[in-house]
């Protein structure tokens, strides 16, 4: 069985803190505690025994569940259905009374997308997708912000989601300045604003470019050549972390090369520490070249 034993540290996800620094996050029965990470430290990990269910809403998960390696959400189909039960990403409320907060994000080159998040949680949900750039567009009631994210795809053709396997492909690829970063989200949100359907209930933001390249250390980094996708019983991650992006830790190995673990996949194991010049020995899956040499 897997699940939370009560006695071990298990990996519950990475996130960022209000210092917008990369941190790791454990629970081990009802205790919880956080490890800040810095760029240029090493980092060894090894996983061990069976990857276990996350659990729900806080909750460990009743039936002790194992759950499968390349699995990026971490949890079972029962407790992956109750934790959305109430969520506002999978809109399934609509009486949330909380003010929402439309925004505009861009990934890299022609990766730009609309979303909303709850005005509370301030620019975090941003730092958790890996936008590099983002700006406001408006704030107002929950319907308000849902409806105005579907106006722009309807009539901008503008995503709401976009996989993180083209968030990766771009970040070789990213302009020198904040201004030439920002340039897309500025014309998009002077497209957006002067749409005649956007709700009254909406007010609209003046543009403001919030840029994260800074924050995730992107300026410079060469180009990943694999991807970390699951981890196995005894198998070890290790390198100097070099960057972070949402989910993502860019790792320069003792081999020279950068790997990028997501550590979507890290959720639910538990994790004991490894020498940090260790090789690599959890399943890769390989870049494309053009990737690699930051064609695309």
């Amino acid at each position: 069985m897997g699940g939370d034993t009560g006695g071990r540290w298990r990996f519950r996800g990475m996130g960022w803190d209000r210092d917008a620094v990369p941190v790791l996050r454990w629970r081990r029965g009802a205790e919880r505690r956080d490890s800040r990470l810095g760029y240029g430290r090493e980092l060894g990990f090894r996983a061990v025994g069976a990857r276990g269910c996350l659990g729900a809403r806080g909750n460990a998960c009743p039936l002790g569940a194992v759950v499968p390696g390349r699995s990026t959400g971490g949890r079972c189909p029962e407790c992956a259905r109750l934790d959305r039960a109430h969520s506002v990403a999978a809109d399934t409320i609509a009486d949330d009374p909380r003010p929402y907060r439309v925004y505009l994000a861009w990934f890299g080159p022609g990766l730009v997308k609309v979303g909303i998040t709850a005005e509370e949680r301030g620019g975090a949900r941003l730092l958790e997708q890996g936008a590099v750039v983002f700006g406001w567009l408006g704030r107002g009631p929950l319907m308000a912000a849902r409806r105005t994210e579907e106006l722009l795809r309807a009539a901008l053709g503008v995503p709401d989601r976009i996989p993180y396997a083209q968030k990766r492909a771009v970040r070789a690829l990213l302009a020198p300045t904040a201004a030439e970063r920002a340039a897309e989200l500025v014309a998009l949100h002077a497209r957006a604003v002067v749409l005649d359907a956007l709700p009254e209930a909406l007010e609209r933001v003046p543009f403001q470019a919030v840029d994260h390249m800074g924050v995730f250390a992107l300026d410079g980094v060469p180009a990943a050549s694999a991807v970390v996708r699951e981890l196995v019983d005894g198998g070890t991650v290790a390198g100097r972390l070099v960057a972070a992006a949402g989910p993502d830790l860019h790792l320069a190995g003792a081999d020279g090369r950068i790997i990028v673990v997501d550590t979507r996949v890290m959720s639910g194991w538990e994790l004991v520490a490894a020498d940090p010049r260790d090789a690599v020995t959890v399943p890769l899956e390989d870049l494309p070249r053009g990737v690699q040499d930051g064609l695309f």
